[in-house]
């Protein structure tokens, strides 16, 4: 089975899993350097539904999110990692998503049981009315203590 599938797939797989009662739960982000924090989060929120879809932003997103040097690994690279962890059940690579409306339409068509994000996640105010909007609930993780992608970079010398 090929854990890394569009968007096309994700909305029609979604409406299969939710008539066979499974549930699902989504995470996004950028996933750039997976770290012991990153492997933490998806791990937890796994336990909040039966089927876990990683949403991976675009390589254009990521770098007016992180800066200009990033990311370090392309998104095709990133989702073969992400798709190599075992509780992952799905990597959805997102084409570049300019405004809110675009993930918003995302989500009315995926429908996610839960959306799980990191307690200090600066979307989660949008992603409340999402889940709202959807009959979802929204899963606060609270934020795992190590080095992030980018305090890994400068200690490594590349950010």
């Amino acid at each position: 089975m090929n854990k890394i599938i569009t968007l096309e797939e994700i909305t029609q797989l979604s409406s299969s899993l939710k008539k066979n009662k499974k549930s699902i739960v989504l995470v996004g982000g950028c996933f750039d350097i997976v770290h012991i924090g990153h492997i933490e989060f998806l791990m937890k929120a796994k336990k909040f539904g039966n089927i876990l879809c990683v949403l991976l932003e675009h390589d254009k997103k990521v770098r007016l999110l992180k800066g200009g040097n990033r990311p370090f690994n392309n998104q095709k690279e990133r989702a073969q990692l992400l798709s190599a962890i075992s509780f992952i059940d799905y990597i959805i690579p997102l084409p570049f998503l300019k405004s809110d409306s675009d993930y918003d339409q995302l989500i009315f068509s995926l429908k996610p049981d839960v959306i799980a994000v990191t307690t200090d996640d600066p979307f989660l105010e949008k992603k409340k009315e999402q889940a709202n909007h959807i009959g979802g609930k929204i899963k606060k993780i609270p934020l795992i203590k190590t080095r992030s992608t980018s305090k890994i970079a400068n200690l490594l010398g590349i950010d």
